[in-house]
């Protein structure tokens, strides 16, 4: 049993030819990477499944699943920091969506610019 409240299991309006493509997790979601589309800042990470997909690619605007709320939410609604998307595409495995946005102010939830900011890791091993 998954410890990830499940999106709705409604029908979605999601092209059936992406449908069949996308490989979910459990949960019916797949992970959406939202980026800056001209300079290729990596800014947030989300979950959709097909509707919120769907969503994406006919409005302009990201939408998302929410795990810990358990419904849809799109960028900007409540914060105004909005995602304008300028294209989407699939991983080679289909298992990852890359959202590329022109972002209006912070992608975080925290403020930040983007939710990759604040805590950096130390690289141990030799970089090549």
């Amino acid at each position: 049993m998954s410890s990830t409240p499940r999106p709705p299991a409604t029908p979605s309006a999601l092209d059936p030819a992406i449908a069949a493509r996308l490989k979910r997790s459990a949960d019916g979601l797949v992970p959406a990477i939202a980026q800056q589309y001209d300079t290729g800042e990596v800014l947030m990470l989300g979950w959709m499944d097909d509707e919120a997909l769907h969503r994406t690619l006919t409005t302009g605007r990201c939408t998302y699943w929410s795990r810990s709320r358990r419904e849809y939410w799109v960028k900007g609604d409540t914060s105004g920091h909005f995602q304008h998307v300028k294209s989407v595409a699939l991983d080679c495995d289909a298992d990852t969506v890359l959202v590329k946005v022109d972002q209006v102010g912070a992608a975080c939830h925290t403020g930040a610019r983007t939710c990759f900011d604040a805590d950096r890791l130390p690289v141990t091993t030799p970089v090549a």
